[in-house]
């Protein structure tokens, strides 16, 4: 073995032989693309679809591939998996100001491709990327989508194993709190208190997912992934001291009342019903039981390192 070998083995810890092939969907997204990173560090070979042509150029100055189609395309997605060691799956999100937005149709639609691709393609190793709340369909308002989701991966011969990454909820769906401070001086919300609930960084879930992608493979596997745990309470207290606000509270209103305001905000019907009963189940052991039964180790990501880019959000807007 040449030195140039052996340090690339010493580096990466692989062999040539073990280096994969790759499949990275989610484009340049806030998971996908440090994934992308670190799986190119690592050594491995990675192929980023996108089905934006203008993100071509930026996936390979990452040293990565790019494939370039929908996700709905079945033959697209056959020819970009065939030959594939892992694919990592995920659903674009959802824009739920728009009135019509239907998760459930546009992830059925999505996963049904996937389902006949990976099939058709050979390939035997997944890793989908789920959420907080798939181990259940009652109760949990919008997060009811991932259990469905889940459930139809589950439809893969037993021959193909899955890893279903089940983040908690992302420190930047905090930004959603900015309007109500910058408008009123709180945040507002129908959930609060002192009950601790977890919060998770993409980074984490990037780190996460790569060190699944490494490991053995082993029928259907789930693992949790979160970064920190804080209360409402704290969360107000961390954030209104990064913004220079340290009387910043945090305000309980009703379902009722955080509904009216959602599709005042311009949210349809059913995704305002949606979030406000997911915020709604996030005490009293609905949404985090089964996370609390299976409780990973905290990434590095707090919500203290976050503070900053809310800090900058805040004094942008």
């Amino acid at each position: 073995m040449t030195t140039s070998a052996l340090l690339f083995v010493r580096n990466f810890g692989l062999t040539k032989e073990e280096k994969m092939r790759i499949i990275i969907t989610g484009s340049l997204g806030h998971i996908s693309k440090p994934l992308t990173q670190e799986l190119i560090e690592k050594g491995h070979s990675v192929t980023v679809i996108s089905s934006n042509p203008e993100k071509k150029t930026n996936i390979e100055e990452l040293g990565a591939k790019a494939a370039i189609g929908s996700l709905e395309d079945v033959s697209f997605l056959t020819k970009t998996f065939t030959g594939a060691d892992i694919v990592y799956l995920m659903e674009p999100p959802v824009y739920f100001l728009n009135p019509t937005a239907d998760p459930e149709k546009q992830w059925s639609n999505i996963v049904q491709s996937y389902l006949l691709a990976i099939q058709q393609s050979g390939v035997t190793k997944v890793v989908h990327l789920s959420s907080i709340g798939a181990h259940t369909d009652k109760g949990i308002g919008m997060l009811e989508t991932h259990h469905y989701v889940e459930n139809i991966l589950k439809q893969l011969p037993n021959n193909i194993s899955i890893k279903f990454m089940r983040p908690v909820g992302f420190y930047y769906n905090m930004f959603a709190f900015l309007p109500t401070i910058k408008a009123q001086g709180i945040i507002v919300q129908n959930y609060g208190g002192d009950e601790k609930e977890p919060w998770v960084s993409p980074l984490d879930i990037a780190a996460v997912i790569a060190e699944e992608i490494e490991k053995p493979f082993d029928g259907r596997e789930i693992r949790y992934i979160a970064s920190d745990e804080v209360s409402p309470n704290e969360v107000a207290k961390i954030l209104g001291e990064v913004i220079g606000k340290a009387d910043l509270k945090w305000l309980v209103i009703s379902d009722e009342q955080f509904k009216e305001g959602l599709i005042s905000a311009g949210f349809g019907l059913k995704s305002a019903k949606g979030l406000t009963e997911m915020n709604a189940s996030r005490f009293g052991g609905v949404l985090y039981e089964d996370y609390y039964r299976n409780r990973p180790v905290l990434g590095k990501v707090k919500l203290r390192d976050f503070g900053k880019d809310f800090a900058d959000a805040f004094f942008k807007s």
